[in-house]
């Protein structure tokens, strides 16, 4: 078990609390960024830390044991942007930005990864290796930041990475994880139906995109329904429908917008082309014609076998045996960490942050979730346990 000081896990909760009440929305993480710097400096020399971006920040740990063979290189990696939210909350220590949040744990990610920093620069003589704290900016956007460090190299000859994310659907002291597909991939549409507008009088001298639009919206249902395998069927959402002015006008145009969210990489391009087949077949029985453009976002977070093992084995010494659940299905939401998990073997999972005394939990993105900070100490020793049992300490 990794015992933490109550003054580390004060310090801790300070990190998280420092971070929530001054949040930066993606890309905009200036000041956060800074202050991570400033946080890992003062843990001494034992760090190289470098700024990937001006927006994030990597720390890179080298152990000083001897090894006669090429040591294992790892890394974990904690989100640090916040969202266009209006904080709700009933605590003390609220965002002071007015209509940008953390809610998304954006804040509990650095400062339980701060805590374990700042324990493993004290084991530096302990393991042989090295270890790389990725401090990521922009994980609500796209393009986001997840894509732009790999590109620039922060993950070049790393083994493994990990990395935890905080669920108001568990109670604080529990660990869910999950090997395989962990969330989904998420591709993002506009459909504009352009048709002929006339007057409401006389539809039959039109061609009506609103109710060429209106059949796309129920039709589009089938492809989930009738055309994929029933234990891949993705998420296929039409969000919004505008079309129109006035009451006794009909519209030229509309547009659709909406996702598609699948967990399958065969099932997610197949139901793309399913769904420009029923935009195609439709618009053209009507006589009218269309344009698809398409936002495809990131992967699905996919936990590779070897560090989810490994991520099983830790937290069962740091929560205990009955506190770490196994997630029966994926999510359908989305995640940067996704290009990391593309191109390494990786591990993303839950810890529970509910306080069940707190009544219902607000969820993920919501103006009044709200974090049983005593999950945090507990976060922060899961890296320390597994960077003690990669790297042999």
């Amino acid at each position: 078990m990794v015992q933490m000081t109550k003054t580390r896990v004060d310090q801790i909760v300070g990190w998280r609390r420092h971070l929530h009440r001054h949040p930066e929305l993606s890309h905009e993480e200036y000041e956060t960024a800074r202050y991570i710097e400033e946080v890992l400096k003062s843990f001494g020399g034992g760090l190289e830390i470098t700024r990937p971006t001006e927006t994030s920040v990597l720390a890179v740990l080298k152990g000083s044991k001897p090894s006669e063979r090429r040591a294992p290189v790892i890394a974990f990696r904690a989100d640090i942007d916040a969202l266009p939210i209006r904080e709700e909350a009933d605590i003390d220590y609220q965002s002071e930005s007015p209509g940008v949040m953390h809610a998304c744990g954006h804040d509990c990610h650095p400062a339980m990864l701060l805590g374990a920093v700042s324990e493993l620069v004290e084991k530096q003589s302990e393991f042989a290796g090295e270890i790389r704290f990725i401090f990521q900016h922009a994980e609500e956007v796209s393009p986001g930041g997840a894509e732009q460090l790999v590109a620039k190299g922060v993950i070049d000859g790393v083994d493994q990475i990990y990395a935890l994310h905080i669920q108001p659907d568990y109670p604080a002291g529990v660990f869910a994880v999950r090997e395989g597909a962990f969330t989904s991939a998420a591709d993002d549409f506009k459909v504009r139906i352009l048709g002929s507008g006339g007057h409401a009088s006389t539809p039959e001298l039109t061609v009506d995109p609103l109710v060429i639009g209106s059949e796309i919206v129920t039709s589009a249902q089938q492809i989930v329904s009738r055309k994929l395998p029933p234990l891949k069927v993705p998420v296929l959402t039409i969000a919004t429908f505008h079309c129109g002015t006035a009451n006794n006008v009909i519209a030229s145009d509309a547009e659709l917008t909406g996702t598609i969210r699948s967990h399958d990489p065969d099932v997610r391009v197949k139901a793309r082309d399913l769904f420009e087949q029923v935009i195609r077949g439709i618009t053209a029985a009507h006589g009218a014609t269309y344009e698809l453009e398409w936002e495809l976002g990131c992967p699905g977070v996919i936990n590779a076998p070897a560090p989810t093992a490994v991520t099983r084995e830790a937290a069962r010494e740091v929560y205990g045996e009955d506190r770490v659940i196994e997630v029966a299905e994926p999510a359908f939401g989305t995640e940067d960490f996704a290009f990391y998990s593309e191109a390494i073997p990786a591990s993303m999972q839950f810890i529970g942050v509910h306080n069940d005394d707190w009544g219902p939990a607000y969820p993920l993105h919501h103006g009044k979730m709200k974090v049983d900070e005593t999950a945090l100490p507990l976060g922060a020793a899961y890296y320390v346990k597994v960077a003690e049992k990669v790297l042999g300490m």
